[in-house]
């Protein structure tokens, strides 16, 4: 993981020796125009995530969350929004609107809430105010949006992410290692019918493999979602390659000193291999927790939806709640994100040795 220091040397080189070349601030101002368009979206996410449900349907431009200023009126009932008045002698006041009456409207000054007068519409201006609602992450995981049962949620996609994570990495090097260290008739043809298997969209293999899936008795199961998405053409590659790297005396000398086969993968080509691991781990994990296609076809309750799927709850024909399902979205991207950070120092030597593009 780079460190302070070296996060300034990167960001502070610069071609002219004595100062800032012309070049330097094409190539700042390319990056910066790129680390915005990367970021922007997720950050415009993250802020409307605590934005009202009021403000998100009025299609609020701002990026900050404003709502308008509210006021309890004098004899009680639901809250009135503040606006500013400006008078024609061009002083201003704040008020508080009652109701509508036509091209005016019936207020009251707050300084003094019980005598209401009319004035034009168009001299109010609707009073903002910075209002953050926290309740969006609150309410579907504790609170008042019991419907969305976000824990169950969460176990339901961990454990599909980590047990697929799992059987995927052991399933896909022990194929990588037979199919780089080993030597049989028929193995390049085995090599190119899996990565031939890319070419074949998602989609085509949908119907049997949902056949497949209810005939062993899958369906409404998480091992349903877990177990079709285990051997991978694209890890069997990555992990094939990079351990044709390896070096085949380090197996020689291993099984001149009695070494059992299974003893030679799991204590040489594993640790040597772990950083193409750590690259398919990431994109296993991407993968699993992000799924929703195929989990939408395998379950149908409630009680083994994975979070993607119970996000979707969130937006019907009926219900609109979007403030809770950018809310519960900002939670699920963490998990993928810390996965990345732990494991991102392994990223460049895995993919710069098996030359995966």
């Amino acid at each position: 993981m780079m460190t302070s220091t070296d996060f300034s040397a990167f960001f502070g080189r610069k071609r002219g020796r004595n100062g800032f070349d012309w070049t330097d601030a094409l190539a700042y101002t390319y990056l910066v125009i790129g680390i915005l368009i990367v970021l922007l979206p997720v950050v415009w996410m993250a802020v409307s995530s605590v934005k009202s449900q009021a403000a998100l349907g009025e299609n609020d431009p701002r990026i900050l969350p404003y709502d308008q200023a509210l006021v309890t009126p004098p004899n009680g009932g639901r809250p009135l929004g503040v606006f500013t008045l400006t008078r024609e002698n061009g002083t201003v006041e704040e008020v508080a609107l009652v109701a509508p009456r036509g091209a005016n409207a019936l207020v009251y000054a707050l300084s003094k809430p019980n005598e209401t007068f009319e004035v034009p519409r168009k001299s109010l201006t609707r009073k903002d105010v910075l209002q953050p609602h926290f309740e969006n992450y609150t309410d579907p995981t504790i609170g008042q949006a019991s419907t969305f049962k976000f824990l169950r949620y969460f176990w339901n996609s961990t454990f599909v992410t980590v047990v697929a994570t799992l059987l995927t990495l052991l399933t896909n090097a022990m194929a990588a290692f037979a199919l780089s260290k080993y030597k049989f008739r028929g193995r390049d043809a085995i090599v190119l019918i899996i990565v031939a298997t890319l070419l074949i969209p998602p989609t085509v293999i949908l119907v049997p493999l949902f056949i497949t899936v209810q005939s062993f008795g899958l369906f409404n199961s998480l091992w349903g979602v877990i177990i079709p998405a285990v051997a991978t053409p694209t890890g069997v590659f990555l992990l094939r390659q990079y351990m044709l790297t390896i070096p085949d005396e380090l197996l020689e000398a291993a099984r001149m000193d009695g070494a059992s086969e299974w003893k030679i993968f799991w204590r040489i080509m594993l640790p040597l291999a772990l950083p193409a691991l750590a690259v398919l781990a990431i994109l296993s994990v991407i993968w699993r927790w992000n799924d929703f296609m195929w989990p939408l076809i395998v379950l149908t309750q409630s009680e083994v939806f994975t979070l993607q799927l119970g996000l979707s709850t969130f937006k019907g024909e009926l219900n609109d709640n979007m403030h809770y399902l950018l809310a519960m979205t900002v939670l699920t991207l963490l998990p993928v994100t810390l996965v990345f950070v732990f494991l991102q120092k392994h990223i460049t030597t895995g993919i710069a040795n098996t030359g995966l593009k």
